[in-house]
């Protein structure tokens, strides 16, 4: 750091001429903003004259060995010094800072003070109890060492304050930092965390547009055409003419599925009432060899049971009444035979006179 001595520069000796008793140096460097010349004649440092024109011509300029450059500027300086922590693998990082400003550019060239940073971090250094503020402490607590180092910063320039010769200082602040490989590794976590987060956020935008497509979709397609006429991602005529493409294959559809509907039902039907006459048929075929049974009934019941027309077999099955020959009406309005009897609601008993007989 070139401050507060920006530069530094010997100079040659002028020599005069026998046709010109006026002299003038030429070798001297531009001076630079807010910096001043201070010139080294014999063993002693002059100052330039403030608010005076350089003239090359000056007695000081000409008979001068070497000149510098002073910034008189206020400046603010930082200094780092490391502090301990309980871990020999970690170190804190004190940062104060320093205001400065050249009183006297003179003793500052004699000085030759080109970096102030060396006084400054002397003085720094020269506090032998700060180090036992960090000592105590992990490299994770860096919060509670900043404010303990703090307070012993402002007690410590309040009672022994930074001097350098030819300037004024004053203490302004102390930062304390954690190690390089810690500061790293919290940036790391820090970017990680915050990459976790943009993408849990972006997963949650999908979600939430996921769940309004879905209800905006449920809604039908027409709606879902109105919303991208709206947005004007949709021609008003291109919906127009899906709808109806749409609503033509619907009724093809609907009148598909009600045909096919219609043709299970009557097969359905169809198939249920061949059930019942194969049943019948099987159950009238079983009764054949059963001489107590009214086989008139049965086949009115058959005849009812088929609409009014035989299946095929139920003749044959039929003509086996006719193998029952009635006999003579018994007194009490009864028809006897070789059978039996017929009772009055309709069915068969056995003929006790037969039995006696």
């Amino acid at each position: 750091m070139n401050y507060p001595v920006i530069a530094e520069h010997i100079l040659a000796t002028v020599q005069g001429t026998w046709w010109s008793r006026r002299r003038r140096r030429d070798d001297v460097p531009h001076l630079p903003p807010g910096a001043v010349y201070v010139f080294r004649v014999g063993g002693n440092y002059r100052p330039f004259p403030e608010g005076m024109v350089f003239d090359s011509s000056h007695p000081d300029v000409l008979d001068a060995s070497s000149v510098s450059m002073v910034d008189t500027r206020a400046r603010l300086v930082e200094v780092e010094r490391t502090l301990p922590s309980v871990s020999e693998a970690d170190n804190f990082t004190v940062r104060a800072s320093f205001t400065c400003q050249v009183t006297d550019p003179t003793v500052i060239a004699r000085q030759g003070i080109i970096d102030v940073t060396v006084p400054l971090r002397a003085y720094l250094v020269g506090d032998g109890d700060l180090p036992r503020v960090s000592a105590g402490h992990r490299v994770e607590e860096v919060n509670a060492v900043r404010t303990e180092v703090s307070h012993r910063m402002t007690a410590y320039s309040a009672i022994v304050p930074p001097r350098v010769a030819g300037m004024s200082v004053e203490f302004v602040s102390a930062e304390v930092h954690a190690s390089d490989d810690l500061r790293d590794w919290e940036q790391k976590l820090r970017d990680e965390r915050r990459s976790w987060e943009l993408q849990r956020g972006q997963r949650d935008f999908e979600t939430q547009d996921a769940l309004r497509i879905a209800e905006l979709l449920s809604q039908g397609s027409d709606h879902v055409d109105a919303f991208g006429i709206t947005r004007k991602e949709i021609d008003v005529t291109e919906a127009a003419a899906r709808i109806h493409r749409i609503t033509e294959k619907e009724s093809a559809r609907r009148h598909e599925a009600e045909t096919s509907d219609r043709a299970h039902t009557q097969a359905r039907e169809t198939a249920e009432a061949q059930v019942r006459r194969d049943m019948l048929l099987t159950l009238l075929r079983q009764m054949g060899g059963n001489e107590y049974v009214d086989y008139h009934q049965v086949l009115e019941q058959v005849l009812r049971e088929t609409g009014g027309q035989a299946a095929p077999g139920v003749e044959t099955a039929a003509g086996m009444t006719r193998m029952v020959e009635s006999g003579p009406t018994r007194p009490g309005g009864t028809e006897t035979g070789r059978a039996g009897s017929r009772d009055p609601q309709g069915g068969f008993v056995k003929d006790e006179d037969d039995l006696v007989d």
